[in-house]
């Protein structure tokens, strides 16, 4: 059943929502709008949707909106749109990295909740000093790690932390893709050219780009809090600005192991993220390519495939699950659930009630996680490889 943002049986107010970001050109912009969309808890109302007025305005009105809503500038937006009695109740930001801490500052100052893409900022000094805005905002402030939202993701969870592992020994993430495979920022192509540009992503390449969703999504399911890791960072395209590839040894508080490897230079890969949990009394597999299966083994036992809405899925896939089984369920549906389960939230405050425990969404915490184990590779990288406490 898909998530509800108000309660059984009532159909409350969609949220009006506005966005930075995302106009012609790009891709996450679509895919949060599509993600806003799927379960019906959103109205698009407002945006800042390019670096410039003109192409700002022109995006807005190939979305239907209104063009006195479509702002030069996220200065302005924030600044109109909390004036106006209609005005936008959260914001998505969807822009490069560098420009996500101004823009998610200017909203929380202003009460209006954040639903912001990842990392959460370019630099760790940006990611605390965000942490310290939101935490004196009254506003909520939503991280969209959308691989946290598979059902079978939530199921993998549950099982950790209801003790099927036993105590987690060892967490293997892995994320290799092969599109920057060339070096095609140089011919122009937009989504490459930021990616790969220091001033507008950040230290890390693939690192901040991929590396953080799978460090998210095993720290996610696994429960862990990282102590420490050794990192080899690496730029295999002559001339490229920032890491390509990286393996990175992880050492959590409490004894586990880990190993990460993200890659944009991994031939063949197109999106091949996975997560394997070993634990003293059973482990278990998922890959983003068959995201409705789960593999889990108890020790000494045959290997199950659990599948979504399957028998042995549990309550916490239920809640996240919108068709009946063997009707595949994939990427933009994972993504919806971080937007519903924000709608849930949002809704919450609205009305000033307690938000069903059972929500859960990647908060501005596990964003500054994300920077710091960015810039822990980095600087253990340049070390020789030398641990780094995080």
């Amino acid at each position: 059943m898909a998530i509800e943002a108000g309660k059984t049986g009532e159909r409350t107010a969609k949220i009006r929502l506005g966005m930075v970001g995302g106009g012609q050109g790009a891709f996450i912009g679509g895919v949060h709008r599509m993600a806003a969309r799927i379960d019906d808890h959103f109205d698009l109302v407002a945006g800042a949707l390019s670096s410039t007025p003109e192409k700002s305005l022109a995006s807005g009105r190939e979305l239907g909106l209104d063009p006195a809503r479509c702002y030069g500038s996220f200065e302005e937006m924030a600044e109109k749109e909390a004036a106006r009695p209609d005005g936008i109740e959260a914001v998505s930001i969807v822009t490069p990295n560098h420009v996500h801490y101004p823009a998610a500052k200017a909203f929380l100052e202003r009460g209006i909740h954040v639903i912001c893409d990842k990392p959460l900022t370019s630099n760790l000094e940006d990611a605390r000093k965000l942490k310290a805005v939101a935490d004196k905002s009254r506003a909520l402030f939503i991280l969209t790690h959308n691989y946290t939202g598979y059902p079978m993701v939530r199921h993998a969870r549950e099982l950790a932390l209801n003790g099927e592992l036993g105590e987690i020994r060892i967490v293997q993430m892995e994320y290799p893709q092969d599109w920057l495979a060339e070096p095609i920022e140089q011919t122009g192509q937009k989504q490459a050219a930021w990616r790969t540009d220091p001033k507008q992503s950040g230290a890390g390449g693939s690192t901040g780009d991929i590396g953080t969703h799978a460090y998210n999504l095993g720290c996610f399911v696994s429960g862990l809090e990282l102590d420490e890791l050794a990192a080899d960072v690496h730029t295999f395209v002559a001339g490229r600005k920032l890491d390509d590839n990286a393996h990175v040894m992880l050492r959590f508080k409490g004894g586990a192991k880990g190993m990460l490897w993200c890659s944009q230079v991994a031939t063949g890969h197109e999106n091949g993220l996975k997560l394997r949990v070993y634990g003293s009394r059973g482990g278990i597999e998922w890959t983003q390519a068959d995201p409705n299966y789960l593999w889990f083994t108890r020790l000494g036992e045959p290997k199950q495939l659990i599948t979504r809405a399957g028998a042995g899925a549990g309550a916490s896939a239920a809640r996240v699950t919108r068709i009946p089984s063997g009707h595949p369920e994939g990427y933009l549906e994972a993504f919806a659930t971080i937007y519903s389960e924000a709608a849930a939230a949002i809704t919450a405050a609205r009305s000033g009630t307690a938000v069903d425990p059972a929500v859960v969404y990647p908060t501005i915490d596990d964003g500054v996680k994300g920077v710091a184990f960015v810039e822990a590779c980095i600087a253990s990288s340049k070390q020789n490889g030398a641990w780094v406490k995080v």
